[in-house]
Formats: C-alpha cells, sequence, structure tokens
C-alpha cells in the first residue's frame, strides 16, 4: 500500500478507506478482508472475470454436476467495471 495516497472518511452511520497500491505493484487485487479485529475477518472479492465466474460455478453447479451440466452453463464476461455500474454480457 502507498500510505500517502491512503484515505479516511467517517460518518455517523459510515466509514470509507480508500486504498492505494505502492509504485511497482500491478494487476488488480483480487479480494479484501475486514472486520473489526484480526481474529473476526471478513473476506470479499472485488468483481472480476474470474472471481464471477468462479462464484457462479459454486452457485449454479455444485460438485455433483456432470460434464453435460457444466458444458451448458452459460458463458459470463465481465466487460466494465466503475464507481456506478457494472457491465456483464451472458451467452
Amino acid at each position: 500500500l502507498a500510505s500517502p495516497e491512503t484515505s479516511v472518511s467517517v460518518a455517523a452511520h459510515n466509514a470509507a478507506i480508500g486504498l492505494a497500491k505502492a509504485p511497482g505493484c500491478t494487476g488488480p487485487w483480487e479480494k479484501f478482508c475486514f472486520g473489526l479485529d484480526a481474529s473476526a475477518l471478513q473476506e470479499r472479492l472485488f468483481v472480476s472475470e474470474e472471481n464471477v465466474d468462479g462464484f457462479l460455478g459454486t452457485v449454479l453447479c455444485p460438485s455433483v454436476c456432470s460434464q453435460s451440466a457444466l458444458e451448458s452453463q452459460p458463458l459470463i464476461e465481465v466487460l466494465d467495471v466503475s464507481e456506478d455500474r457494472i457491465q456483464i454480457r451472458l451467452k
């Protein structure tokens, strides 16, 4: 993390933390953890094509699925992610 670019905004019912990667650190973040302390952290995934595919693979087809069920699953492609929208294409 790049500490000078990190920011914190706290309101009565909300808190926002802005994080920035250190110079030289590239690629998207896959997940983050949050919680009141280190013993009670919750994990959340960022929206990416791989994370969407993995999530839908576990929800739509449990480990007992047949090969034909796997072949008939929709193809999901994350086209665009921004602060106010996400665009996903299903084939």
